[in-house]
């Protein structure tokens, strides 16, 4: 799925505050390039998840869990979830293959305003990151 966006802040908030989405995870989501970091990687999983993009989801989701769909609204139909902004709190190196972010993604559903929060694990395979499992914390 191309994105039609490529001028603005990226989604995610960017690694350099008020990067474009092309200076920032078009690169991952779009070029093929792998992620070099496990921020780097859950902010492009946020990105895609704002543009509804499942085939990135899927592809940067460790084999050991990923859900063998993924079925994602499309962005702007009247049951999509709409995201509103991303803010990472930790992110932690836990050893050379590990890693750990935490973040909250705040969005919109059905009228009403939400936060996410979540402790992410991330997993070094192959030179290549990915999404392991997640714990959601009640906020």
């Amino acid at each position: 799925m191309k994105n039609k966006r490529n001028s603005g802040a990226c989604y995610c908030g960017g690694m350099a505050p008020g990067a474009a989405y092309p200076a920032c995870c078009q690169v991952f989501i779009e070029g093929g390039v792998a992620a070099p970091s496990a921020e780097h990687l859950m902010r492009s999983r946020y990105s895609a998840y704002v543009m509804g993009n499942a085939d990135y989801l899927l592809s940067t989701w460790h084999a050991s869990t990923r859900p063998a769909d993924l079925v994602l609204e499309a962005p702007g139909t009247p049951h999509a979830v709409k995201w509103l902004g991303l803010t990472v709190h930790v992110f932690e190196q836990l050893n050379a293959t590990q890693a750990q972010v935490v973040f909250t993604a705040r969005y919109r559903e059905g009228g009403r305003a939400h936060r996410l929060q979540e402790h992410s694990q991330f997993m070094l395979e192959n030179g290549k990151w990915f999404y392991l499992a997640g714990h959601v914390d009640d906020i």
